[in-house]
């Protein structure tokens, strides 16, 4: 089994160590590939500072004004989130910054955009239409459009996993539940979306469980594992 999550290595150690999981995993919508048993980031893939702060100026130049946030990179890099920016997951711990020129200090591996007005999926499309090359655009989540690393996402990331870990993608079923999986779909042998998922995710997947509340995953693994 393999975590891969949008989430940077210091969002989801805690729950690691919940579960007691050990092996490889993927974060950062791919820009990160962790082990959780040494706690070493085995790989990183950062985002361009100049060229994010670009991506953000022509994203705002189409929508008007947006508001910003960054995961640093490393295992204990912090999110920071500049003024009006709200977290879609409040218990995820984040330090809020005076400037968005306070965001580049340090290396960052994503951009988070939220918009006062625009719905996500809107957001999404004026995003990828304004950022050309400059970063690869994804909707995570409910008030989460994310900027990575032009090329990365999280179907480079479990294929950097595969490799490290000796399997095919023929090998290996996804489940997923946002668009933002739909490159880990493409690389895997079967595709699964929750009974919650986005229509985009439930359109390109084989088979369609139940949602996440209803232990869709669970019935999946039990049918074909036993």
């Amino acid at each position: 089994h393999l975590i891969v999550t949008g989430r940077p290595v210091p969002g989801i150690r805690a729950l690691l160590a919940d579960l007691a999981y050990t092996g490889p995993v993927v974060c950062g919508q791919g820009a990160q590939l962790y082990d959780a048993d040494s706690a070493r980031l085995l790989r990183s893939v950062t985002l361009d500072r100049e060229a994010a702060d670009t991506a953000l100026g022509k994203l705002e130049a189409e929508v008007g004004a947006v508001f910003a946030a960054v995961d640093q990179d490393g295992p204990d890099g912090v999110t920071l989130i500049e003024r009006g920016y709200r977290m879609p997951n409040p218990a995820l711990p984040a330090l809020r910054v005076d400037s968005r020129g306070a965001l580049w200090e340090r290396p960052v591996i994503k951009v988070l955009v939220r918009h006062p007005e625009l719905g996500d999926d809107a957001l999404a499309a004026a995003a990828r239409g304004a950022v050309g090359d400059l970063a690869s655009v994804t909707l995570a989540g409910p008030g989460t459009v994310e900027l990575a690393p032009y090329g990365v996402d999280k179907g480079t990331g479990i294929a950097a996993a595969a490799e490290l870990l000796g399997i095919g993608p023929e090998r290996t079923v996804a489940f997923g539940d946002m668009p933002n999986d739909l490159p880990m779909f493409r690389r895997s042998g079967h595709r699964v979306a929750m009974g919650n998922a986005h229509p985009e995710l439930r359109a390109a997947a084989d088979e369609v469980t139940a949602s996440n509340a209803e232990d869709g995953v669970a019935a999946v693994l039990e049918r074909l594992f036993g």
